[in-house]
Formats: structure tokens, sequence, C-alpha cells
């Protein structure tokens, strides 16, 4: 028996996670290349900088709603590896555009070319998850979905700090150089072929409408995608809330943003390994309520500690009175701290350990729930039940990102917005916990939400 990291081994797997990991690395250089430049060098106002971080994330997410199902059905139609391969060559093209932005410091030809990253990442997602189980035996599925789920976000670590450091232009060679390499890689995919013939509906509406009926009413299908969507907007939640928090609340400057995301990446990579290793290859839900619920304690007490950083007698105060420097009204923004510096302050340390258990315990919770969408159907109707998927979590982190944005509008802080993702956790615990109750129904015996027992 092949272990899930032995499948990196493997011809049926290595492609695919390679193209998939460069992918993710080069959406999110470019994305928070962008979202930094703008915070640190264009807007001056935490609410400023909290829209543009809305705007960022939600034209990003929006091609998910719009597209998803359209990608679901060309995929199951076509063979899944030739789609990757065109998917990739234009990835060459959108870096090219987003290039051009980044020297011309053009910010609506950048969010152009992120509207375009966003539409390549609609058209690869179904196909990532729903080739597994088509390159993959039943038993290496769970570690097949965990290593591309821990892929993904070491992937979004690197992107997330390379975004972060790298200067601009050094930034626009690299996002078009990996998009490169990717479309090389994913011509060593092999071929995936169709599994069933469909009339494609080109109606995007339309075609969304009807395959969200067709799959939501599979009641561990319905459980594991509202399980899912929840989680993905506290994801979009903090991703708005991380570069203002940074900024105005710990007072640090973006390497210091590119750390708390990378954190939060590599966390959930760590969380997808843990996972399959528990769960021993076999898919369920048993220890996702547990583990949004551990993540709820981590988000609280990263609450508390954000709460009171810059407060009378906090310690960011208490660390500038005692280094002789000024009180945090009269620090300009050539004083913002640095990464090392920050660490310097007491409590630092409890805020990265907070972030990584965050993510960590939400690693733990969502991998098998993307298992559960490719092994509860057909194969053949694999890409359009995480299609089906995407459209409902894009449709949530967007209503997350805008609500966020709502939130601070109505004069909640930056730090207390972070409650949000408090409640956040609890919808996913009770959502994961009727999954892992469903687990125990036969196919063939469940019923839609609400009918039971009819």
């Amino acid at each position: 028996m092949i272990t899930s990291v032995g499948l990196l081994r493997e011809r049926r797997f290595l492609p695919l996670f390679v193209t998939q990991f460069l992918g993710a690395f080069n959406d999110n250089l470019f994305k928070n290349a962008m979202v930094f430049f703008a915070t640190y060098e264009i807007f001056n106002s935490a609410e400023q900088e909290t829209q543009f971080s809305a705007i960022a994330t939600g034209i990003f997410i929006l091609p998910f709603f719009l597209f998803s199902a359209l990608a679901g059905q060309l995929a199951d139609s076509f063979d899944k590896a030739r789609i990757m391969r065109i998917i990739k060559a234009a990835e060459v093209l959108i870096m090219l555009v987003g290039a051009t932005g980044i020297f011309l410091s053009n910010l609506p030809l950048m969010l152009v070319a992120l509207v375009g990253m966003g539409v390549h990442s609609t058209f690869f997602g179904p196909i990532k998850y729903a080739i597994i189980p088509q390159h993959m035996q039943s038993h290496e599925v769970l570690g097949g979905t965990g290593l591309v789920e821990a892929g993904t976000y070491i992937a979004i670590l690197c992107g997330t700090i390379a975004g972060g450091v790298l200067d601009p232009h050094m930034a626009a060679f690299a996002v078009v150089g990996v998009a490169m390499i990717g479309w090389l890689a994913s011509l060593n995919i092999p071929p995936a072929p169709p599994l069933i013939t469909l009339k494609i509906d080109y109606n995007i509406f339309r075609a969304s409408y009807r395959l969200i009926s067709a799959t939501m009413h599979i009641r561990r299908l319905f459980l594991a995608i509202m399980a899912i969507s929840v989680f993905w907007t506290i994801a979009a939640v903090l991703a708005v809330l991380f570069p203002p928090l940074v900024k105005n609340v710990f007072h640090a400057q973006k390497d210091v943003a590119s750390v708390f995301l990378g954190i939060f990446s590599i966390g959930i990579a760590i969380g997808s390994v843990i996972i399959n290793r528990l769960l021993k290859g076999n898919v369920s839900a048993r220890y996702s309520p547990i583990s949004v619920l551990a993540m709820s304690v981590f988000v609280l007490d990263f609450y508390w500690t954000a709460s009171g950083w810059g407060a009378p007698g906090g310690p960011l105060q208490t660390h500038l009175a005692a280094n002789g420097l000024p009180p945090i009204a009269a620090l300009g923004e050539g004083d913002l701290l640095k990464t090392m510096e920050l660490l310097e302050v007491a409590g630092a340390w409890r805020v990265l350990f907070d972030l990584g258990m965050i993510a960590i315990t939400g690693g733990m919770f969502v991998v098998p729930l993307y298992a559960f969408l490719t092994t509860t159907v057909d194969k053949s109707q694999t890409s359009r039940t995480v299609a089906a998927n995407n459209i409902v979590n894009s449709a949530f982190m967007v209503a997350g990102s805008v609500g966020i944005v709502g939130v601070t509008k109505a004069g909640v802080s930056v730090s207390n917005a972070i409650l949000v993702v408090l409640v956040l956790c609890f919808a996913s615990a009770f959502a994961a916990w009727r999954l892992y109750k469903a687990e125990k129904i036969p196919h063939g015996e469940e019923h839609l939400p609400g009918e039971e027992g009819a």
C-alpha cells in the first residue's frame, strides 16, 4: 500500500500536485503583492484598506459563483488533463496582463488580472479534486485530497511571503515565470477521459440552479457543502481583516501581514496531514466538530490579545515605554514594527501560536469534508459536485467579505470584528456534527434536509 506521501512519487499524482501547487502560489503572490501595495502605498485609513481588501477578495471569488457550473460540466465531459493544460496556458496570458499592471502601477489593470485569475481558479478547482478518485484507488482518496489541500496551503504560504517581500518589478517577472512552469508541469498529467457524455448548458444561471438542485438533495452532500462554505467564509473574513489588522491594531509593517497569512496557510497544511493520520484513510467527519470547536477557543484568545494590544498598559504601549519610544498616537508610517521587532513585544508569540492553532484545527476540519464530495457520488459526477460546492462556497465568501465591510463601516473596530469568526465557528461545528450523524444513514435512505421520515 502506498502511503499518502508516497503518492508524490507516482506519475498519476505528482504532476497534478505540482501544477495545482504553482497555481495556488501564483494566485497568492499576485493578490498579496497587489493588496499590500494598495494598503501601504495608496490608502491611509483602516476603513479604506478594509474596503479594498474586501473588493479584491470579492472580485477574485465572483467568477466561482458565475462559472462553476460550466466548469463542472466541461470537466465531466472532456479529458480533465487536457482541460488543465488549456487553463494553465491561459494563466500565462493573464499574468502577462497582471505584470503589465504592476510595471505601470496601474491598479485597475491589476484588478483585471485578478478577475482573470479568479476565472482560471474557477475552471481548475473542480478538476483538481475530481481527478483524484479517477487516478487513485479508494483507500488513497483521502490521502490524495489531504496532500492537495496541504500543498495548496504551503503554496499559499510561499506566495503570501513572496507577495510581501518581493520588489513589485520582481513580482511581475515571477508571476509570468511561475505560470509558464505550471503549464509545463500540466503536460505530464496522465489522461483522465470523461466517464459520461453531457449536453452542456451554457446558460450559467440556469446551469448553476440545476446543478445546485441536483446536488443538495443528498443529505450528506448538503451538510458537507454547508460546513465547507461556512469554513471558507471564516477564511475570507480573516483574509479581509489581516492587512488592516496588522497595520492598525498591531502597528506592524506588511512583512508581518505576510507572516500572519503564512502561518495560517502552513497551519492548514499541517492539519490536513494530521487528520489523514487520525482517520487512517477512512472518509469520516468524526473529528470535524471537535476540531472547529477547538478552533473557536483559539479565535477567542486571538481576539482578547488583539483587543488589548495597543490599549493603555497593553503589550505594545508597555514595549514602547520600556524602549523610550513615543506612544502609539505619535507613531508615524515609518515607525511601524517589522517582524523581529514585533516578536520582542510581550504576547507576540501567543498571537502567532493562536493563529497557528486556528489554522491547524481548520485543516483538520475541512479536509474530510472535501473527501466526502468526491466519494459520495459516482466518479462521472465528481467535477459537477465540486463545482456545486464552489458555487455555494463563493456565495458565502462574497457575503462574508461584504458583511465584514458592513460591520466595520457600522463602527465596529477591526479587532472586534474578529468576533464574527467566533460565531461562524459554532455554525460550522453544528453542520459538521449533523454530517457525522448522517454518515450512518445508507445512501438510499437519505432525505432532503427537513424531510426526515417523509
